[in-house]
């Protein structure tokens, strides 16, 4: 009976559903609950991605369901002119974590919104139109987004918006700059990109889109110096800085954004995923110079869900939880222990190539050859697959130029007894996978 039910649930899924290119997890998941996901046929999934790298506060966060229940019910969705005391509230709240001189936002729904917006923003403020943003970016995949991205989703869709032009991602297991010693020779791949862009530009650079650490990159952390020197070199052409923290932000990398880890401050804060704990809600933050300029230059932002109060509810009161319960602090000693137990694992086990990330923000990049560090995408995928099969979700990215690379992100109020059961399955994976090859060789 199951199984028919199942063969139904594909045959309809498959009739009416229109594949976008990203192929379909075989577990179907019919509730979710904290750090659970729990599927149709019985089974009880360990959830390390947060969903898409949302929840951040677990599934069905009970204050927030309540939130959601009595806006639902009271103040949902308004003419987008109207402004509700839900949104002024989310706008305080989150002004107080904004470091000087950011200070007023708007809020939308996705990611891709958010940073459409920034773009607009930075090209009607500054009169420019070129755009910079990393090899290995994902911003988004509508028009402007999209065209700031270079890591997927570029291809057979047409031109991409004109005047963006790629900077070398701060990629430290695969750079080809090194130094004598063999390590990472950052400082002259930076120089050596902005030559590039230097050469490249029309002269009208307006801004440098960026995430402090590229997640769909595959968790691509910048060496220390990194970023403040990035700023310094987009100052001196008179370059905004706009900052998506869709996956970072909110506390997840240890700090309320994981820009601050460099004592930066951009021009522009892209906020999406974490903000909304999986709920659809974005924000645009920016400084009083900048909102003044863009104000006067007659800029226009208006979408159905601008500013709409039951997302609104709902961002003020994760940020609420994320103050009173020092969410931050909690990243980053779950954090640590997950670190130390991938560590563990790449000890043990030839085909981890690497270990990377920051707080309970983490990959491991999976290699097929221990000598020449050649990606190991096929076998990360079976590690993948074998890892759901015994009760743990963990995404992996494979993308042109490296390994198969584990993003693992669970909700922040994992325990440790959760990041010690996804460890286990993990390890039992990468034993069964490797045991059962005789293909992939060391």
């Amino acid at each position: 009976m199951a199984q028919l039910q199942d063969d139904e649930f594909w045959a309809k899924a498959d009739k009416y559903l229109m594949s976008t290119g990203v192929p379909y997890s075989p577990v179907v998941i019919t509730r979710a609950s904290g750090t659970k996901l729990y599927a149709q046929d019985g089974r009880e999934v360990l959830d390390f991605t947060s969903g898409q790298m949302s929840s951040l506060l677990g599934h069905s966060h009970p204050e927030i369901v309540e939130v959601i229940k009595t806006n639902a019910a009271e103040l949902d969705h308004l003419l987008s002119n109207m402004i509700t005391r839900p949104v002024v509230a989310l706008a305080e709240r989150l002004a107080r974590f904004l470091p000087a001189p950011l200070s007023k936002s708007f809020f939308l729904n996705t990611g891709s919104e958010t940073t459409e917006a920034a773009l607009k923003m930075a090209k009607v403020y500054t009169g420019k139109f070129e755009v910079v943003a990393f090899t290995a970016s994902f911003h988004g995949l509508t028009q402007g987004a999209g065209s700031a991205t270079y890591s997927a989703g570029r291809k057979n869709s047409g031109p991409a918006t004109p005047g963006m032009l790629a900077f070398p991602a701060p990629y430290a297991y695969r750079s080809p700059f090194r130094t004598l010693d063999g390590a990472y020779d950052w400082e002259t791949e930076l120089e050596f990109g902005w030559s590039m862009i230097d050469r490249q530009s029309v002269g009208s650079l307006a801004a440098f889109i960026m995430e402090p650490i590229l997640s769909t990159g595959g968790i691509l952390v910048p060496p220390k110096g990194y970023l403040k020197r990035m700023i310094e070199e987009c100052k001196k052409r008179d370059m905004l800085v706009i900052m998506d923290e869709a996956q970072t932000g909110v506390g997840r990398t240890g700090k309320m954004f994981a820009f601050e880890d460099e004592d930066i401050v951009p021009d522009i804060l892209c906020l999406s995923k974490t903000l909304g704990c999986g709920l659809p809600l974005g924000s645009v933050s920016t400084t009083d110079e900048i909102a003044r300029g863009l104000t006067q230059s007659k800029f226009l932002w208006l979408t159905t869900h601008l500013n709409d109060p039951l997302t609104a509810a709902i961002g003020d009161k994760v940020l609420e939880i994320v103050e009173r319960e020092n969410i931050a602090q909690r990243a980053k000693e779950r954090g640590d222990q997950l670190r130390a137990g991938l560590e563990a694992l790449q000890e043990k086990y030839w085909c981890i190539g690497d270990v990377r990330g920051r707080s309970l923000f983490q990959a491991i990049e999976i290699i097929a050859d221990a000598k020449t560090k050649a990606p190991g995408a096929d076998l990360g995928q079976l590690v993948s697959d074998n890892a759901l099969e015994l009760g743990l979700s963990c995404n992996i990215v494979n993308l042109p130029g490296m390994g198969g690379v584990f993003r693992l992100a669970p909700p922040v109020t994992i325990s440790a007894d959760e990041i010690k059961e996804g460890i286990k399955i993990l390890d039992e994976a990468f034993g069964a996978v490797l045991a059962g090859s005789d293909k992939i060789i060391p």
